[in-house]
């Protein structure tokens, strides 16, 4: 199978100190810090579109779930809530995800559910959270510039 490869592109814009136009794929989005944080709200900050892409994942690996096993799945709605918490015995805080599903489904029965719910801790985004992922980072050369050797 080959890796799954993603790129995505973020762009500073005019419109306030921190807007950037992001592209991914064929969607192009705008991306911004509230005023609180000296943006103009043009858009979703980073952890906003963080906490965004781990309530798509959730829901479309619901989704996804329910299809292949034929389950009466009406409507699921993932709402996720990130923040730093200081947890007991520990000295740094910690980003702390909660996860909340909403699944509308009347044929669907208790082991069902249960099930949807444990499939939702598998969608890809979570997976990558848990994990300790590794970071790289280099300097591109921009259009038209050239580097002293």
């Amino acid at each position: 199978m080959a890796a799954l490869r993603t790129r995505a592109s973020a762009s500073e814009t005019p419109g306030s100190p921190f807007s950037v136009r992001i592209e991914v794929g064929a969607h192009s989005l705008v991306g911004d810090e509230p005023a609180r944080a000296g943006g103009e709200g043009l858009g979703p900050n980073p952890l906003e579109f963080m906490a965004a892409a781990l309530a798509e994942c959730t829901a479309m690996t619901m989704r996804w779930y329910a299809r292949q096993y034929s389950l009466p799945l009406e409507h699921v709605e993932v709402v996720v809530e990130h923040a730093k918490k200081l947890l007991v015995g520990s000295s740094a805080p910690v980003d702390m995800f909660e996860k909340t599903i909403f699944i509308q489904g009347p044929e669907l029965d208790d082991i069902q559910r249960l099930l949807l719910v444990e499939v939702a801790s598998k969608c890809p985004v979570q997976r990558i959270l848990e994990n300790r992922p590794v970071f790289t980072t280099k300097l591109g050369r921009s259009l038209g510039e050239e580097f002293d050797r």
